[in-house]
């Protein structure tokens, strides 16, 4: 055998011998769902400490934690309830509502459990609340999230050993970095989303969950169900299509259908799992936790109604272009639109004596190239403007800056982007949302409040019209929230006495 091949076939064989002995001392069966898995790279202590420090990037991100004590608490021991059933029985679990209306729900490694309010207002009862949070916790018992990081880590490991490898043989530093971008890329995809095996063992663990706690564990399927209809129907509020709907919910991170669902359920069934022979929804338990929830956000934080953001405790509003989509984080707010446009808002408190035209060019965009800075007024607030272009991931990027200086003083930050090719399409949306922005008096912030979730009985003659015009929404999708909020066919009359979800003014 020639040297270049003998020098190949020996480091083939040291990378397997490396795989084999990582897979073997890795590898351990899981109690939760008797599989063998790979989590060499982290440990049961690591995964809490994972939890623990992304806990708070997560409330930063998302939009903080919604501030309702009752509702926390009732969460907390629903969950708990369901933990009791699981295979972590007795470890500390932490579940929280994000302030959040995107129907999402996901955990942390080490017992984080995160359900938003938008989520909630979707759902109808506590077995379909108990259906997602089981989910969950299905994730974090199957210890999912570990196996993904050290499949991930042994993956980089051989890939360096592979890209060593082929440099050795070509003397080229530049083809051991193409291999290692073959390798890598393909196991980075592999890794971006838990695997469809791992979607129907965290099911087939919540609804066993389920079970113990006594729920009826068809309403996973039939939840999944609503979810679809509730995110097809963001999706046009939105003025996207019906094939983006699952950008806005948890079906774009747990990619699940109702089939899947009912047949985890049958092959729990299978494995063992006893269920009551009259389950419980907890309907009237779940209602009593939600009425009251506010809608599109909080007077604290600031909420949306219909396509603006009003922010009582600041005390400013503004208006995003129709068609964009408005999330409200902790740090900014941010307003998605089509084809790469974004609003981002945020607040700064500037150096003392500083003008907005001064914070503009020497603070916020200091060494970068502006063009056609202006001084301006905006609804007889001082501010200032100017353009620039950005270089983005997928080309050039065309970026507007705005600041406006708030009667309290506070330095509000509009950033405008959109593809520099798409960009003079939305010049004038991102003007009309620029001069939109104004303070509000104090009677106004006072006065102003979201929209909230309230529980009505039905009475006898009510349809689903006469529910519809009780709604505030006032967007023209009240007809099919209502209907898909609770859950009902087209047509299908409301049942006098049973009570239902309607969004109300107060």
């Amino acid at each position: 055998m020639d040297p270049i091949r003998r020098l190949r076939a020996s480091l083939l064989a040291a990378g397997l011998a490396f795989a084999g002995a990582a897979g073997l001392a890795g590898c351990t069966q899981n109690v939760a769902t008797g599989r063998s898995q790979f989590t060499a790279f982290v440990s049961a202590e690591e995964e809490v400490k994972i939890g623990r420090e992304e806990h708070p990037k997560v409330l930063a991100e998302f939009g903080g934690a919604y501030d309702d004590p009752k509702l926390a608490a009732y969460l907390q021991r629903l969950g708990e309830g369901l933990v009791a059933r699981s295979e972590m029985a007795g470890q500390k679990f932490t579940f929280t509502v994000i302030n959040s209306d995107i129907y999402n729900a996901f955990a942390l490694p080490g017992g984080y459990v995160y359900v938003t309010r938008g989520l909630l207002a979707l759902m109808s009862n506590e077995a379909e609340l108990a259906s997602v949070i089981g989910h969950e916790i299905g994730h974090v018992t199957a210890r999912h999230t570990a196996e993904r990081i050290s499949r991930a880590q042994a993956s980089n490991i051989f890939t360096n050993i592979l890209g060593i490898g082929v440099s050795i043989l070509t003397g080229s530093g530049q083809a051991g970095s193409l291999a290692a971008q073959a390798v890598g890329g393909g196991a980075s995809l592999w890794l971006a989303a838990f695997s469809r095996e791992q979607e129907f063992e965290a099911d087939k663990l919540g609804v066993r969950y389920m079970a113990g706690q006594g729920y009826d564990t068809r309403e996973a399927a039939d939840m999944l169900a609503k979810l679809g209809e509730g995110s097809k129907l963001y999706a046009r509020v939105l003025g996207r299509p019906a094939e983006s709907a699952e950008e806005f919910s948890i079906l774009q991170s747990h990619p699940r259908t109702g089939d899947r669902v009912e047949a985890a359920t049958q092959a729990a069934r299978e494995q063992g799992m006893v269920e009551r022979a009259n389950p419980r929804l907890g309907e009237e338990e779940y209602f009593a936790a939600i009425d009251g929830l506010a809608y599109g956000g909080d007077a604290d934080s600031g909420f949306v109604r219909a396509n603006a953001f009003v922010h009582p405790k600041l005390k400013f509003r503004f208006e995003a272009p129709p068609g964009f989509r408005l999330i409200n984080g902790e740090q900014n707010v941010r307003a998605m639109g089509p084809d790469g446009a974004a609003v981002t808002l945020d607040a700064r408190t500037p150096p003392r004596g500083l003008e907005p035209s001064e914070f503009l060019t020497g603070v916020w965009a200091r060494g970068v190239r502006l063009q056609n800075v202006e001084r301006i007024e905006i609804n007889g607030m001082p501010a200032a403007t100017g353009a620039t272009q950005l270089n983005g991931q997928n080309g050039p990027v065309g970026a507007r800056l705005v600041v406006i200086k708030h009667p309290d003083g506070a330095f509000y930050r509009l950033l405008f982007t959109a593809p520099a090719a798409n960009f003079n399409r939305f010049a004038e949306a991102f003007r009309r949302t620029t001069y939109s922005f104004r303070a509000l008096t104090e009677a106004e912030a006072r006065e102003a409040h979201p929209l909230r979730i309230r529980i009505v009985a039905a009475r006898a003659g009510d349809t689903q019209d006469t529910f519809v015009r009780r709604m505030a929404t006032g967007d023209g999708f009240d007809a099919d929230r209502f209907r898909i909020y609770n859950g009902l066919k087209e047509g299908e009359a409301p049942v006098p006495g049973r009570r239902y979800k309607i969004v109300a003014d107060r």
